[in-house]
């Protein structure tokens, strides 16, 4: 039986997929995002180490509370673990619970047999990706997270693939992503899929500086400000503006 580095456990998610959620926070993430508030999510190997039954226990407890949700689980980045992943979703699918990932999908390898093996296994009994993409830029998302976006876009891609519904989720953030041909890049980028069926578009807030001055570390945007949710929807506008534009054009 195996056993995942559990972070910590909510009981009543909203924003964390349709419905009420269970919503599981993986430890352990391969990213750095500079404008992250759970960097105490970034180290493997910590927390609560905890088998499928003692994380849902809580869960099989209150499943009337959840019949128009589910389980999502987040991090972190949750696929770092992908045999406590699978062996979870398979027995949530197998009671008829709606499962959903919050991921990056930065550890998604195309190239890698045993990864893919195990990709397949969990897409079987995956409902939902909630899919954080960080910047449309590769370059410019090297610098904001110290990792590529071409897993994470292949991801999408494999997604699309498989027929699974990826909600899209995107943070603006003055001076790094909050420009118009990035969004409109992203726009265009999610006209070449199927299974979009949702878009956040979130404006970035520094409410996670506290949590980085207590364990002792920078915050890379101290000086960066606020978006207003103004900018946001704006922003979710010219996103939807371009993937429309392209969507016709791929239609033709």
């Amino acid at each position: 039986m195996t056993k995942g580095y559990i972070h910590s456990i909510e009981t009543c998610g909203t924003v964390d997929g349709p419905g009420l959620r269970y919503v599981i926070f993986l430890q352990g993430c391969p990213m750095r995002c500079q404008y992250c508030h759970n960097p105490d999510t970034w180290e493997p190997g910590k927390g609560d180490q905890m088998t499928v039954e003692e994380v849902l226990k809580s869960f099989y407890h209150n499943t009337a509370f959840y019949k128009t949700g589910g389980v999502t689980v987040t991090g972190g980045e949750p696929m770092m673990q992908m045999d406590f992943l699978i062996e979870l979703f398979t027995e949530l699918h197998e009671g008829g619970f709606h499962t959903c990932i919050d991921s990056s999908g930065v550890m998604f390898r195309p190239e890698n047999k045993e990864f893919m093996e195990k990709m397949e296994r969990l897409a079987a009994v995956t409902d939902l990706v909630m899919l954080d993409i960080k910047h449309i830029d590769e370059e410019k998302h090297k610098v904001l997270t110290a990792h590529s976006n071409k897993n994470i876009l292949a991801f999408a891609k494999y997604l699309d693939k498989k027929g699974i519904p990826i909600w899209i989720r995107h943070v603006v953030v003055p001076g790094i992503t909050l420009y118009k041909e990035y969004l409109e890049r992203l726009g265009e980028f999610m006209a070449t899929l199927n299974n979009v069926k949702a878009l956040d578009v979130l404006p970035y807030h520094s409410m996670g500086k506290v949590k980085y001055e207590n364990l002792g570390m920078d915050y890379v945007l101290k000086d960066t400000r606020e978006a207003t949710k103004q900018e946001a929807v704006a922003a979710k506008n010219i996103i939807l503006g371009a993937y429309k534009k392209a969507r016709e054009k791929i239609k033709k």
